[in-house]
């Protein structure tokens, strides 16, 4: 069982839904993303979602990929996006952790390398974007082999001739994009969400996880309430692009989870 696995079923048992905080890793620079994400857990985070660091980042809006862009310009490597994660795990050996980027970096460094590498890293899961599920004999078959989890995205326009192949490697959770479009981009509704996470789950038994839209504390309360957790990013992201002292970010990041739990 993963961590994101004991994780979610943990959270079941409690009667309690995920949060999921998405940061970029080097963002601002390695010092203040290393202390934010070393928060996140004591904010009340249960999964973190890492943003590895790509110049050409297609489902990320603008809060997100100037993120990126700040990283890249302070060097941020995937070296040391491993780096910080040991550096996380040094502490903190429970908290499951997912590696949310695309396929170039991981193609360059070489797939079997690069999982080799995540594992002993501490990472628990991956979700490449830009992979569908024609291709994954490319890196979510070995990566399951490895025994870190794959999350597959899911949206509105998976209808159910798509949603079996889009299941059928799937593991740890499905990742369901509330709005149609970058991240960022729109608010998310409950009333909307609410019915196609129904539909996911009559086909799987994994948690179904929401994010894309959610912003605020009331926010990820109501999606919670029809979802088995909420992800937020776009506003974390942009308090650390504002250079708000980590203190008053993670103080942010605990409204959401605190919504979110209460959903």
């Amino acid at each position: 069982m993963s961590r994101i696995d004991a994780k979610f079923q943990s959270l079941k048992a409690e009667g309690k839904k995920a949060f999921v905080a998405y940061v970029m890793a080097g963002d601002p620079d390695v010092a203040t993303s290393l202390a934010v994400v070393k928060g996140l857990p004591g904010a009340g985070v249960d999964v973190i979602e890492l943003g590895l660091p790509f110049t050409d980042p297609m489902a990320d809006g603008p809060t997100v990929q100037a993120a990126g862009q700040r990283a890249l310009e302070h060097g941020m490597t995937l070296d040391q996006t491993l780096q910080l994660v040991r550096d996380f795990r040094a502490g903190d050996q429970t908290t499951p952790i997912v590696l949310m980027g695309y396929y170039n970096p991981i193609y360059s460094r070489g797939v079997d390398r690069f999982l080799v590498e995540a594992k002993e890293a501490g990472i628990d899961g991956l979700i490449v974007v830009d992979l569908p599920p024609e291709e994954d004999a490319e890196l979510c078959l070995p990566a399951q082999k490895a025994g870190l989890n794959f999350i597959r995205l899911a949206t509105a326009s998976t209808d159910d001739k798509r949603l079996p192949k889009v299941l059928q490697n799937t593991s740890g959770f499905v990742y369901y994009v509330s709005i149609t479009g970058i991240t960022g981009a729109a608010a998310a509704q409950a009333v909307d969400v609410g019915p196609e996470v129904a539909r996911i789950k009559r086909s799987t038994d994994l948690p179904v996880v929401v994010g894309f839209g959610i912003t605020t504390p009331e926010a990820a309360r109501t999606i919670a309430g029809v979802a088995d957790g909420a992800v937020v990013g776009s506003a974390i992201v942009k308090l650390i692009g504002e250079k708000r002292p980590v203190a008053e970010v993670l103080a942010f990041v605990k409204t959401l989870a605190d919504g979110t739990h209460a959903g």
